[in-house]
């Protein structure tokens, strides 16, 4: 890229999801750490959750119809393109030089972060927290928090306004 320092260019991840957080810190990270002068690359990360797994004596599974399959599968894409349609509505918003580009995992959402960051190496993980209590924490963990103790980049963890 001619004329561009490499000061001037950014990779940024941002983890999304279905939450408001996540948008929320979609915002915030084009509002904070992407400059006018500068040209970034947003990578848009969203982790569907893992399929659900059944062993060979559990009955559920030939309960499970190709059509109930079919519509499970249809419905993780769906909930895919949703989440990526609002999160360019939020991007489109400012305006900013950003190349973007989406990448979809699946599995457990702490270890494809990690791993994806890990691959990608960017310069800045971009999480929303979603506020959960102490008890909630504890029991479920916090994704976020895994995450900005095992990737090697800074990590950015931004509360909703809602967040006390």
């Amino acid at each position: 890229m001619e004329g561009m320092s490499v000061e001037n260019m950014h990779k940024i991840v941002v983890a999304v999801d279905e939450s408001e957080e996540s948008m929320h810190a979609l915002s915030w990270c084009l509002s904070n750490l992407i400059s006018h002068n500068s040209t970034a690359t947003l990578v848009l990360l969203y982790v569907k959750p893992p399929p659900a797994m059944y062993s060979s004596f559990d009955v559920a599974v030939q309960m499970f119809s190709t059509d109930v399959i079919t519509a499970v599968e249809k419905y993780g894409t769906d909930l895919v393109n949703s989440v990526m349609q609002r999160a360019e509505t939020v991007y489109r918003n400012f305006n900013k030089r950003v190349n973007v580009e989406r990448v979809i995992g699946s599995g457990e959402a702490k270890d494809v972060i990690c791993n994806t960051v890990e691959k990608l190496k960017p310069d800045t993980l971009v999480m929303g927290s979603h506020g959960y209590g102490f008890l909630r924490k504890a029991l479920l963990g916090s994704v976020s928090e895994h995450c900005a103790k095992r990737v090697k980049c800074p990590v950015v963890i931004v509360k909703h306004p809602h967040d006390k």
